[in-house]
This record gives structure tokens, C-alpha cells and sequence, in this order.
């Protein structure tokens, strides 16, 4: 299997889940895991990086020795694993709410959070919640889960980014949305 003319990396399976690779070198692979927590895909596409289901698991290699395709096989790779763990696991992101000026009010309505009274400001601030991820409000604790770690990511980003303060000195207005655990 391994010779010396080509660099791989294999991603083992657990029990209880299902991983399905589909698609060629040409088109690109999509990476299908379905396990207890739900369902998540991914697309990959690079020249000359492989991707195949073998009974140890889903190997992934490159016969060209050179330092982006190797590169590209250990991302894939943590791409793999990320799909496999966002569907036993999950992914979960934690949020802290601060404010010394102005006591911020927060709610989730559709596919937003809403933010309400920062700074003491009238118009409220939104913050996108981006797929399938879900978001808990719990007093001045917020918790985004969900099976794609980069969804997560995202809202969590989204949440920090909608309370960024400007034109004001940032050691005195230090109110905000902070991640305060990453996955």
C-alpha cells in the first residue's frame, strides 16, 4: 500500500458511524459522515490528492512529494476528523456577555441574535446565525452548538463582530460579546 513515492494519511472510523467518499480527482470528493448527533458533508478538491474508502478507514494521499500537496493531504485529513467528530460530538462554542455601561439584552429570533440596548444604543444590533447551527442564550452565557465546526465558528464570529465598539478608547468601553471557550 504505502510505498515511497507517495505521502498518506488514514482516518479511522468509529463504530456507529457512516462515512461515504463519492466523486473522482477531476470533479473533486465529497465527504459524507452521518452519525448519532446528524449529518455533515464536505467538498474537497486539489490536484493530485486522493481521497478513498478502505477498510481501515479513509485514506487520503498524494503521489507528489512535495510540501503543499503534503500540506493539502494533513488539512484534508483534519477535515475528515472534523466531520467524524462534529457528528458523535459536536462542536461547542461559549460566549460570554460584558457590560459595565448598560445592562445588553439578548434574544433569538429566526435565523439572528438580537442585540438590544448596547451602549445604550436605540437600534439594535444583529448577529447572523449561519446553518444549522444552534444558539442558547443563558443569562450572560451564550452557547453555540451544532455538527459543522466551521457554522459554529462563524456565528460565534459573528456574535463577537456585531459588538465591536469604534471611535471609542477600548480600554474604558471594554462591553461586549467574547469567546471564552473554543472547541
Amino acid at each position: 500500500m504505502l510505498t515511497s513515492t507517495e505521502y498518506s494519511s488514514l482516518v479511522k472510523i468509529p463504530e456507529g458511524v457512516e462515512v461515504q467518499v463519492e466523486g473522482n480527482p477531476v470533479v473533486g470528493y465529497t465527504v459524507r459522515a452521518r452519525g448519532p448527533l446528524g449529518e455533515n458533508s464536505k467538498f474537497l478538491k486539489f490536484r493530485d490528492v486522493f481521497i478513498e474508502k478502505t477498510e481501515g478507514g479513509i485514506r487520503v494521499y498524494t503521489p507528489i512529494l512535495k510540501a503543499k500537496h503534503k500540506a493539502i493531504v494533513g488539512t484534508y485529513t483534519a477535515h475528515i476528523n472534523n466531520l467524524i467528530k462534529g457528528v458523535t460530538e459536536g462542536f461547542e462554542y461559549k460566549l460570554k456577555v460584558f457590560y459595565a455601561h448598560f445592562p445588553v439584552k439578548l434574544r433569538v429570533s429566526g435565523g439572528e441574535v438580537i442585540i438590544e440596548n448596547f451602549l445604550g444604543e436605540t437600534t439594535p444590533r444583529k448577529a447572523k446565525i449561519v446553518g444549522n447551527a444552534k444558539v442558547e442564550i443563558k443569562g450572560q452565557e451564550i452557547i453555540v452548538k451544532g455538527v459543522d465546526i466551521e457554522e459554529c465558528g462563524q456565528t460565534a464570529a459573528n456574535l463577537e463582530r456585531a459588538t465591536k465598539i469604534r471611535n471609542k478608547d477600548r480600554r474604558v468601553f471594554q462591553d461586549g460579546i467574547y469567546i471564552v471557550k473554543k472547541p
